[in-house]
């Protein structure tokens, strides 16, 4: 018997509230380090890499342990329960930076909070990422689970981006102020998962392998392996641009008010309406995706998606720095619509991957198997901001812990490069090696077997 709709729509509900950590994780903790607190763009992108490189050592250790949980709730309602707490403690107090003190002393405040969310973010993401393993073995019914996961993450996006901004007005109270509206968010949206999704089946045997042995069971799944790579590396062009997002709107585009979007960069901010459209973007093409991806396949679907993406950036960066919101609001918004297939397709595959594993030697470990699919996430996302920091550092860019301050024209140049170009290259190696991969050189790639049919089906 299927997911009810109900089922599959709960299940994505909890990623509005894991959303709302990521845009502040990926797109306002470097810009309120530099332009709020007075830290330097290279400390600052040193501070997200060691809280971003932290928390992709602990993703394998709560994988694992959720996989050897037992529970009168299963294996993993409880770590789920008690992160979301933790995560939203943790975002409260890491913006409550008080007065008076150093760029060091700040930076070390937001590195210890930083800290503590994350560990809440992992024990959240996670055991929620195997959920999807257990929940149902049918692709078809994991890319429509998918469409509502990301659609329910944009409105995460789409809440944080916008609004945190829009109300932090780009001062330290306001940032604290707007994170502890966020914070309810958080926790209702992830428990209200758990409440949707408590009568969908699930794997409730604990596992009983060792570390090594389900780590050795996992990385011998070669398409999951080579799928877990390539995200990673798309996952490193994605998070460049968000890393740089924030500071490109303060910095690299202006309202001249002769637009239809003026009205709402006055009420917003310039950041808030331009990422709004591209969340917009972003949900309307989830049914595209689902769409595509049983028309052409999945694979041929993203690789579809990322060359749309590349050109959608270079449009970007033809019209920067912009003196108007118009046409730069349509690129974003087209560029939220690529950006959907990112989002949705490879979610979509790596469950599917994960079943050849359980059926060919019995083990459920999709605890296992999440942690692994998001350390390539994760260290991309760790690896983005580090990069972003260096790179602005060295063209001589300039930290305030007072709002906007004049930029040399070489330092906003490589904003506009490091938030276009330098993407739409990671996106393209990214697709290179995946057109490889989908060859015969790759064993399987791209099939699995499902019971009781006699053909595999393409992913």
């Amino acid at each position: 018997m299927g997911l009810s709709i109900g089922q599959k729509a709960g299940w994505g509900l909890a990623d509005m509230g894991v959303n709302v950590f990521v845009v502040v994780k990926q797109l306002l903790v470097f810009t309120f380090l530099t332009t709020l607190l007075g830290v330097p763009p290279g400390i600052a992108g040193v501070v997200t890499f060691a809280v971003l490189g932290f928390d992709v050592l602990t993703d394998p250790v709560v994988g694992y342990l959720s996989d050897r949980s037992t529970s009168r709730w299963g294996r993993r309602v409880p770590w789920i329960a008690v992160g979301a707490l933790v995560l939203g403690a943790g975002i409260v107090a890491m913006f409550a930076v008080p007065q008076g003190m150093s760029w060091q002393a700040n930076a070390l405040w937001v590195t210890v909070f930083f800290a503590i969310a994350s560990i809440g973010f992992t024990c959240v993401t996670i055991p929620y990422g195997a959920m999807a393993g257990e929940m149902t073995q049918d692709p078809r019914e994991r890319s429509a689970m998918m469409a509502f996961r990301m659609t329910f993450a944009s409105l995460g996006l789409l809440t944080a981006g916008a609004l945190v901004p829009a109300i932090a007005g780009n001062t330290r109270d306001g940032y604290a102020f707007a994170a502890m509206l966020m914070a309810p968010v958080i926790v209702l949206t992830i428990w209200g998962m758990l409440v949707a999704a408590r009568r969908a089946p699930t794997i409730d045997r604990p596992a009983t392998e060792g570390f090594g042995t389900v780590l050795r069971l996992v990385l011998s799944n070669r398409p999951f392996a080579i799928l877990t790579l390539i995200y990673g590396v798309l996952t490193l062009g994605v998070a460049l641009i968000a890393a740089g997002l924030q500071l490109s709107a303060l910095y690299l585009v202006m309202d001249d008010g002769g637009s239809l979007l003026s009205g709402a960069a006055r009420a917003l901010g310039i950041f808030a309406t331009l990422f709004a459209l591209f969340i917009v973007g972003s949900v309307l093409s989830q049914p595209i995706w689902v769409l595509l991806s049983a028309r052409l396949g999945k694979t041929s679907a993203l690789v579809l998606g990322m060359v749309a993406y590349i050109i959608v950036l270079m449009g970007i960066g033809a019209l920067l720095p912009a003196a108007s919101l118009w046409p730069l609001g349509g690129l974003f918004l087209l560029a939220g619509m690529t950006n959907g297939a990112y989002q949705q397709i490879p979610w979509a595959m790596y469950p599917d991957l994960m079943d050849v594993t359980r059926r060919a030697s019995g083990h459920a470990i999709e605890g296992a198997f999440s942690a692994v699919w998001l350390f390539g996430q994760k260290v991309a996302n760790a690896l983005a901001p580090l990069l972003l920091g260096l790179i602005l550092q060295t063209a001589g860019w300039r930290a305030s812990d007072s709002g906007v301050v004049d930029q040399t024209p070489g330092a906003l140049a490589t904003l506009e490069t490091a938030l276009t170009l330098a993407p739409g290259v990671i996106f393209a190696i990214g697709m290179w090696h995946f057109g490889l991969c989908i060859g015969p050189a790759c064993v399987n790639w791209g099939r699995i077997v499902r019971p009781g049919l006699r053909k595999p089906v393409a992913l």
